[in-house]
C-alpha cells in the first residue's frame, strides 16, 4: 500500500475552499429545531438564569421569535408551555385556552407553513407534582391512565394547529394511543416525533427551571437507564411499529453511540435533542473565557449530525443559522 510521500491527506485540508469541498458531514439551518418556552401571564420575555440567552416568552415575543426562526430557515420550532396554575391531572394542557394551545394558535397564525410548528406532548409542564403522567393512589405514575390523558392532549394540540406532536413522557404504548386518537379525530396529517430514547439524565436541570417544574424525586421508573443500549433499540422499534413518523434520542452528546445505532436501525428520520445541560455547560465555559463559543457550537452540532441525526433540537439554532450563513 502506498504511503508517505506519495499519499498526503493534508492536500485535502490546505484551505477553507478545499475543506468545504471534501467535507463529509454538513449542518444546515433546515436540520435545526429551536425549542421555545412560553409562560402564561408574561408581558415581556423573562431570562432563564441557567440558560443564558434563552427566555420564557410572552405570547407577543413568541410570535416575533417564531417569525425570526422561519426567516432564518430553521427546520422547525418546538413549543413548551408554562401555565400560571397547575393541578394533579394537568388540566391546563387540554384547556383550549391553556397557554400551550393558545401559543400554538398564535404561532401558526404568524408563520403558517413557513416552518414546522411542533409541540411537546407531555403532562410534566402542567401537573402540580411535576411528573410526566397521572399518579395512582400510591403516588406512582399510572401508565395506562396517562395514555388516555395523552390522547386528549394530542387532540387539543392538533386542534390548535400543531404540525408535529412530540410525545415525550416515555409511557409504554404512548405512540400507538396518540396515533389512534389523532386519526379518529380526523388529524391524519399530524406527524409524531416520538421521544423514543429518553434517558433519566442529569443534564436536564436548566430545563426544569425553564418550565418551573414542581418535580420532587426522579423519573427513573419511566425514563431509561443511562447504561442501556439494547433497551433503547427496543424502544425505537416499538415506537416505529406503533406509527412514529420520526424518532428522537435525548440527550445528544452523552449518547452519540446510541444515536448511531438508532440511525442504523430505522428507516424514519432520526432526531437528537441537545439538551439544556449541554447548552449550559458550554455557555458557562465560554463566560469564563475557556472556550470559543462559535467553534464549539458548530463542532457539537457537526458531531451530532455525524453520529446520525437528521434533525437536532438545540437552543443554539438561531446562532448556528447565523454562523452557517454563506
Amino acid at each position: 500500500m502506498a504511503g508517505y510521500p506519495t499519499v498526503r491527506p493534508r492536500r485535502l485540508r490546505r484551505n477553507p475552499a478545499m475543506r468545504r469541498l471534501v467535507a463529509e458531514t454538513h449542518v444546515e439551518p433546515s436540520n435545526l429545531i429551536l425549542p421555545m418556552f412560553v409562560k402564561e401571564g408574561l408581558t415581556e420575555p423573562r431570562p432563564i438564569s441557567s440558560l443564558p440567552g434563552v427566555v420564557q416568552h410572552s405570547r407577543e415575543s413568541l410570535r416575533k421569535a417564531a417569525v425570526e426562526a422561519a426567516q432564518a430557515g430553521l427546520g422547525g420550532i418546538m413549543l413548551f408551555g408554562v401555565p400560571e396554575t397547575r393541578d394533579e391531572t394537568g388540566s391546563a394542557g387540554t384547556d383550549p385556552d391553556g397557554i400551550l394551545n393558545v401559543a400554538i394558535r398564535d404561532v401558526v397564525a404568524e408563520v403558517g407553513d413557513a416552518t414546522v410548528v411542533m409541540s411537546d406532548l407531555c403532562l410534566d409542564e402542567f401537573t402540580s407534582h411535576g411528573h410526566c403522567g397521572l399518579l395512582d393512589a400510591n403516588g406512582e405514575v399510572d401508565n395506562d391512565a396517562t395514555l388516555a390523558a395523552y390522547a386528549d392532549l394530542a387532540v387539543a394540540q392538533a386542534t390548535a394547529g400543531a404540525h408535529v406532536l412530540g410525545p415525550s413522557g416515555m409511557m409504554d404504548g404512548q405512540v400507538g394511543v396518540v396515533r389512534r386518537a389523532l386519526d379518529a379525530a380526523g388529524f391524519t396529517d399530524v406527524s409524531l416525533l416520538a421521544y423514543a430514547v429518553k434517558y433519566a439524565s442529569a443534564f436536564y436541570g436548566p430545563f426544569r427551571e425553564a418550565v418551573e417544574s414542581a418535580l420532587v424525586g426522579d423519573r427513573k421508573t419511566y425514563q431509561q437507564d443511562p447504561g442501556n443500549l439494547r433497551e433503547a433499540l427496543r424502544e425505537v422499534a416499538l415506537d416505529v411499529a406503533e406509527g412514529a413518523d420520526m424518532v428522537m434520542v435525548k440527550p445528544a452528546l452523552p449518547y452519540l453511540d446510541v444515536l448511531t445505532r438508532v440511525a442504523e436501525s430505522v428507516d424514519v428520520p432520526v432526531a437528537a435533542y441537545q439538551v439544556s445541560g449541554e447548552y449550559a455547560m458550554v455557555e458557562a465555559a465560554v463566560a469564563n473565557g475557556w472556550l470559543d463559543r462559535d467553534r464549539v457550537v458548530l463542532e457539537t452540532l457537526t458531531s451530532i449530525r455525524r453520529a446520525g441525526a437528521q434533525l437536532i433540537l438545540t437552543y443554539w439554532a438561531l446562532d448556528a443559522a447565523r454562523l452557517l450563513r454563506p
